[in-house]
């Protein structure tokens, strides 16, 4: 029996009834036909940084994607491709990059998981997300049972989701391909607490090797990268998104606060940081049952194992701070992590 609590960060999950480790494309591919084929329930497993697991475990396949390779080819105007394979660590990725002398994912390091789930979550952070940088997707086509590449316009790129969030069902990722500038200098900076480690001006640009570590550094205390003797780290990162409020929600959101609220242009909405708003509804940081289930004592966006915990804690917890946001701002928050057997 296979606990999956040992392959989440957050330490929580219980069996699978069948698991496999799939070490290579084909591996991958014979796994998951062959358990639709039985019409058994397939979880495509990597790093399990973005996973709540039930505590029932999981009633099927779960295919462990373990495939390793990194691919370097030059392309126009200085540019490189750079195609990884779905079960390389995304943040060993992002360090080798760097260290080539390629800018365009630096903003993204220390990100928990393998490469394969980033297009899957649009993973962003510090103002940039992988849509800007991906070029296509290779995949498995389970519906079809054919290899596909798929171009970056066909992905659906939006906040935190894409086609293969919204169709969880049809592809398992098999590399994403990155078109990365070979420059010594960072995409601009469009963090204003990033902009502040570097000691650089909004928009301007640094050294990628230098926004790498003052992106490592804002990330450490936050407790949001991983460190087995920190259990504010064991978590599965911001727990919620973002809200994107039009103006009459935003409206509503200043009626009910007594302080300024934060906001970030989103095209026609704005973004409201979800951190502000658990904190100004009264959950703030270290909130929760000690040595169970709570909130980070270094950042209120992460909900966090603190070593007894079980998912039900966990959602338990998570249900009160969205119910207590929306009974203050009105505001229904969302959950970023994949929840597997589990519903808020």
């Amino acid at each position: 029996m296979t606990l999956l609590a040992d392959y989440t960060t957050l330490g929580l999950g219980g069996p699978a009834k069948a698991f496999t480790d799939a070490p290579a494309e084909a591996a991958v591919i014979d796994a998951v036909q062959a358990a639709d084929a039985a019409g058994e329930p397939v979880l495509i497993l990597g790093g399990g940084s973005n996973l709540v697991i039930a505590d029932e475990g999981f009633p099927g396949t779960v295919v462990h994607v373990n495939t390793r390779g990194v691919g370097y080819a030059a392309a126009a105007d200085g540019h490189v491709d750079v195609t990884v394979a779905a079960g390389e660590d995304w943040d060993d990725v992002a360090a080798a990059v760097v260290a080539e002398g390629l800018a365009g994912v630096e903003c993204l390091s220390g990100i928990p998981g393998r490469a394969g789930a980033t297009p899957i979550q649009n993973v962003g952070a510090y103002g940039h997300e992988v849509a800007e940088v991906i070029t296509s997707v290779r995949v498995f086509d389970r519906r079809t049972s054919q290899i596909q590449v798929i171009p970056n316009g066909s992905c659906h790129f939006a906040y935190r989701t894409s086609f293969f969030k919204q169709h969880p069902a049809r592809y398992a990722v098999l590399a994403v391909t990155f078109r990365l500038t070979r420059d010594t200098l960072s995409m601009p900076v469009k963090y204003a607490e990033l902009a502040a480690e570097l000691d650089v001006r909004m928009g301007e640009r640094a050294g990628v090797g230098e926004v790498r570590s003052g992106v490592l550094k804002i990330r450490a205390r936050k407790g949001m990268v991983l460190n087995p003797g920190d259990p504010d780290t064991r978590s599965a990162g911001s727990f919620f998104t973002n809200p994107l409020l039009d103006a009459e929600q935003f409206a509503r959101v200043t009626a009910a606060a007594a302080v300024p609220v934060p906001k970030f242009d989103a095209g026609d909405k704005v973004k409201v940081p979800a951190a502000w708003l658990i904190e100004h509804a009264g959950f703030g940081k270290g909130y929760g049952a000690p040595g169970r289930a709570r909130v980070s004592s270094k950042h209120t966006l992460a909900l966090i194992n603190a070593g007894g915990a079980t998912t039900t804690d966990l959602l338990t917890l998570a249900r009160e701070i969205r119910d207590g946001v929306r009974a203050t701002f009105g505001v229904t928050l969302d959950p970023e992590p994949t929840l597997i057997g589990a519903t808020l």
